[in-house]
């Protein structure tokens, strides 16, 4: 039986994310905007994020990009995913921002910087291992 795009977005989301985190967007979803926790489900995660052409790494970093480019609060849930669930690396993500800031421009640059360096320093003072490759990176 061929899983529905819902369920495919689903165990995607919870993978990249964090089942937590999704856990607790689902139980915030009102009569109001039940139907677009589904659109994200389906659409994003079901159709985009499962396609198989460009692997999770990729399309982590892609979307750190954009996110940063247009200044959008979803970057720090994407960076912490990325790192923690994705295995992204810090220095990867500081590459990717070095491109933000030739291509999107230094204001937007310098935000996700700062965002990104947040997220690093929290995820270092939660984990020993998180610490070694923050101050790896910083030196």
């Amino acid at each position: 039986m061929t899983e529905s795009r819902y369920d495919t977005g689903m165990k995607t989301r919870k993978e990249v994310l964090g089942s937590e985190h999704v856990e607790r967007a689902l139980a915030r979803a009102t009569e109001f905007d039940a139907d677009f926790q589904r659109i994200i489900t389906e659409m994003a995660w079901g159709s985009v994020w499962s396609r198989p052409d460009l692997d999770r790494r990729t399309r982590s970093l892609v979307t750190i990009a954009i996110l940063a480019a247009l200044g959008r609060e979803e970057l720090s849930l994407h960076l912490r995913a990325a790192i923690e669930n994705v295995g992204v690396d810090p220095h990867e993500i500081a590459e990717v921002l070095l491109h933000v800031a030739i291509y999107a421009g230094v204001p937007a640059a310098n935000s996700a910087f700062a965002t990104a360096r947040k997220i690093v320093d929290q995820l270092a003072s939660e984990s020993p291992e998180a610490t070694k490759t923050s101050q790896e990176h910083s030196a």
